[in-house]
């Protein structure tokens, strides 16, 4: 591990500035509970790491009425889990928040960490030459590819590993970047990008650029929730995730959102699943999600998630029958 220089600015331009004032490399810190480890393992080597902390307000969740709720990223995970308000009206960013790692690890990891985490692709993280690694192959197309993406791929087959990006998604958030001195808003589905557009990077975020909010809009008469697939039983990542958020009347779905998680290198909205009218039983929901995923590129030893993911879709939604 190389000696870094610490830093803990009090205030988000501050710590912009500091990533931009030097040439070598920097990171930003939130709960650490991934860049620490990292760094000691040598995946990353900055001379100068950020901790953003002792920023005030970024840890803050509050409820505004008739607009939503404004999450800061430096949130604990295991306050998002707790929270009333989460829990009753957002209950699929509070499950997702439960679902993540364990209670130790919940009570460090904060959510814009979470959001932002990098992939963990055992190439990329053992260091291999590969893409990600600044290389020219994706080891993980022709080898060990038991966990990675299905569609969305290429020329990097890596799965987001973020529970909580994939509810927040569902939800309909926005996040709040801090960006060139001043703040912007993007969609939370415009936030993520595949390794077609960028194969070293998961998100638009530039250097200095710093996600400070989450907003998720007010949604009185919508329901949602969220169901992760583990290899193991607790404290692992997903074999395949999936969230909602329903309008239902009766046993019927007025209007909804399905994202999954698991399958891409970004959390995936199947566009050939459509929710809009569907009546609540097993039948039914057999048949909208018939031909999903036709699109996926299946690896030798992946092929499993297709099923799986229709699946976990469908005891997500018979849970609201």
């Amino acid at each position: 591990m190389n000696n870094f220089e610490y830093i803990s600015p009090s205030s988000i331009k501050e710590a912009s500035s500091k990533y931009k004032k030097t040439k070598t490399p920097v990171a930003f810190m939130s709960g650490g509970t991934d860049l620490l480890g990292m760094i000691k393992y040598g995946q990353i080597n900055p001379d100068r790491v950020i901790n953003l902390k002792k920023i005030a307000g970024l840890d803050k969740i509050e409820n505004i009425a008739g607009k939503g709720l404004k999450i800061g990223a430096m949130t604990k995970l295991s306050r998002i889990a707790d929270n009333k308000i989460i829990r009753e009206k957002y209950t699929a960013l509070s499950d997702a928040a439960l679902k993540v790692a364990a209670p130790q690890i919940r009570n460090m990891a904060t959510l814009g960490g979470n959001i932002c985490q990098r992939p963990r692709c055992w190439y990329y993280r053992e260091n291999f030459d590969c893409i990600r690694n600044n290389g020219g192959e994706c080891f993980a197309y022709e080898g060990e590819n038991k966990f990675h993406c299905i569609i969305g791929g290429g020329p990097c087959y890596i799965v987001h590993p973020s529970d909580t990006a994939v509810a927040l998604l569902a939800l309909g958030a926005e996040f709040i970047i801090f960006a060139e001195g001043k703040e912007k808003i993007v969609k939370a589905e415009n936030f993520f990008i595949l390794p077609e557009d960028d194969p070293l990077k998961e998100n638009i975020l530039e250097p200095g650029d710093v996600l400070t909010h989450i907003i998720i809009p007010e949604s009185p008469d919508a329901k949602s929730g969220y169901l992760k697939i583990m290899e193991r039983g607790s404290w692992d990542f997903a074999l395949v995730s999936v969230a909602v958020s329903l309008n239902i009347t009766g046993k019927t779905i007025k209007s909804g959102k399905a994202v999954f998680g698991g399958l891409a290198p970004a959390p995936w909205i199947e566009k050939s699943i459509s929710l809009e009218n569907l009546g609540l039983e097993e039948s039914n929901i057999d048949k909208r999600t018939e031909n999903a995923f036709a699109g996926a590129e299946v690896l030798t030893k992946n092929g499993y998630k297709v099923q799986m993911a229709k699946n976990a879709l469908k005891k997500l939604l018979l849970s609201f029958a």
